[in-house]
């Protein structure tokens, strides 16, 4: 799908190979060679700021953190929203040689300490407006003051540093590490990966590649930064281009004012993931303004239906491109190309964006094109494993290759299409379903809107299929219409035993379907 540009824009936008090692020079090339361009755009005002002073902040901020005691290769928690703050304190601990672990601000005060202690942090670095209640670890504030002129300033006053006996996680740190990302789990013992300056270097060239990142993109930052999908792909891959990120006021996701921030940057492209593709796209018969040229949209995080892709790219005239990555292979993976470059695949994820991609049957061995099996990843941007995990380390790191736990097939031309998640399979009477197949069908009947599907137990069959739909507003599609739907299309075994039509599903901070509290609520 053909999106018009204009020719100077096109020029501008002449992708060019990244000269970054990782997080450290990150953005040394704009600030030698376009150092008044926008970085960031940010505040509910939209003041721009430049590469040149956002390298100043992150200096300053270095500075003050090495004046504190930290030293190349300590840790610290950094617990902020999509703000400037965020940034400010993610590339200044980077330029100190610290690891910053970037953490939601939404745990609960047990969980964040727990992780801070699993960890082994010396310090912690808080944006004070990413929660409204007192800090709730000892934290050192973090501030950056922002004029309408575009100068800023960093105000931090570091204490003594909360740990001067390093705990034996952080001895497993040094100086080649950049990041520490949690796991998507909901508890505190979500698994700690890092990640070195080398693979976070090759993750934003391969992104850059693929999309063909330049100065002359801009996007809206839609996912939160603590999480792979939002920092690699929309904050690192922008500044690594010399492109612009517009941070939302308050530094959340708006439905609301999506489209005029996107205006107002002049947005290229956007990236989220399909809860938030099915809001915007929802609501855009009220809110979209139309006239936005995009050059492509970006869905990763969790599976995407056809049906709503094919809707999104009619409605907002731009290409969708479906990729797949996890936080162990420094996010992305795979990914659909941009349409000049090659094809895009109903239900397809992409090819190799710089990994090797194998699909392997229970012994190991490469599985035939067409035919499902595990998916292993294996390249510079897939991690050592994981932190003070051994145990889990050696089984999901082998060989250098990550074994995944994703199910998927290749096509003939390594188009991955992903099928499910082993450990969420099914097993009805010895039939085994992949709950996001299932879901997918579902999605696509007329006046559904989500679907969650999930295992219920059966003194019989072991396991019964269950689901819950969220229905469109307006629409008066029933539990009987749906079923009906997906007998056309299901194996007898795979539809359904149980629909409940209900008001809305549960979702986890980095936007993927939270299926414990999905069989929480519903499986009993």
């Amino acid at each position: 799908m053909a999106v018009p540009a204009a020719a100077s824009v096109r020029d501008a936008n002449r992708y060019r190979p990244l000269e970054v090692t990782g997080l450290v020079d990150l953005l040394d090339r704009q600030v030698r060679e376009r150092p008044y361009a926008r970085a960031l755009v940010v505040t509910g005002e939209r003041v721009p700021l430049s590469y040149r002073v956002l390298a100043g902040l992150a200096d300053d901020v270095a500075a003050r953190l090495a004046d504190a005691g930290l030293r190349p290769g300590d840790a610290v928690g950094l617990i902020g929203t999509n703000t400037a703050e965020f940034v400010v304190g993610l590339l200044g601990a980077a330029r100190a040689r610290l690891v910053a672990a970037p953490l939601d601000p939404s745990l609960p005060e047990p969980q964040l300490i727990a992780r801070l202690e699993a960890l082994g942090a010396r310090a912690v670095l808080l944006d004070p407006s990413a929660s409204d209640a007192a800090p709730p670890v000892a934290a050192w504030p973090l501030r950056v003051d922002v004029s309408r002129a575009g100068t800023a300033a960093v105000a931090l006053e570091p204490g003594t540093c909360a740990a001067p006996h390093v705990r034996h996680p952080a001895n497993e740190l040094s100086s080649r590490d950049a990041l520490v990302l949690f796991t998507a789990g909901t508890t505190a013992r979500a698994k700690m990966v890092p990640l070195t300056h080398a693979n976070v270097a090759a993750s934003l060239q391969n992104i850059c590649a693929t999309y063909e990142l330049g100065p002359g993109d801009a996007t809206v930052a839609v996912m939160p930064f603590f999480h792979g999908h939002g920092l690699f792909a929309a904050l690192l891959a922008s500044l690594a281009s010399g492109g612009c990120v517009l941070l939302p006021e308050r530094g959340r996701f708006s439905a609301g004012t999506f489209w005029d921030d996107m205006r107002a940057v002049t947005a290229t492209w956007f990236t989220a993931v399909p809860a938030i593709h099915e809001i915007l796209l929802e609501r855009s018969e009220r809110e979209y303004p139309g006239g936005q040229a995009l050059k492509f949209m970006r869905s990763c995080s969790a599976p995407l239906n056809t049906a709503t892709q094919r809707a999104l790219e009619r409605t907002f005239g731009a290409p969708l491109l479906s990729a797949y990555g996890m936080t162990e292979s420094s996010h992305q993976a795979t990914s659909e190309p941009l349409p000049q470059r090659g094809e895009l695949r109903q239900g397809s994820v992409g090819r190799p964006t710089g990994v090797e991609v194998r699909v392997v049957d229970r012994s190991g061995r490469s599985c035939p094109v067409g035919v499902e099996g595990e998916v292993w990843v294996q390249g510079p941007t897939v991690a050592r494993g994981y932190l003070d995990d051994g145990e889990e380390s050696a089984h999901t790191f082998v060989d250098g290759w990550l074994h995944t736990g994703d199910l998927g097939v290749l096509d003939a031309e390594g188009y991955l299409s992903l099928t499910g998640r082993i450990k969420n399979l099914i097993n009805r009477g010895g039939e085994k379903i992949s709950p996001e197949h299932v879901e997918d069908i579902l999605a696509g009947c007329p006046g559904v809107a989500e679907a969650a599907v999930f295992p219920m137990p059966d003194p019989v069959y072991g396991q019964r299929v269950g689901a819950a739909v969220v229905v469109r507003e307006g629409d008066g599609v029933g539990r009987e219409e749906i079923l009906r739907y997906c007998r056309d299309r299901l194996a007898a075994f795979e539809v359904p035993d149980r629909l409940e039509l209900v008001p809305g599903l549960p979702y986890t901070a980095k936007g993927g379907l939270d299926r414990k509290a999905v069989v929480a609520r519903y499986g009993a």
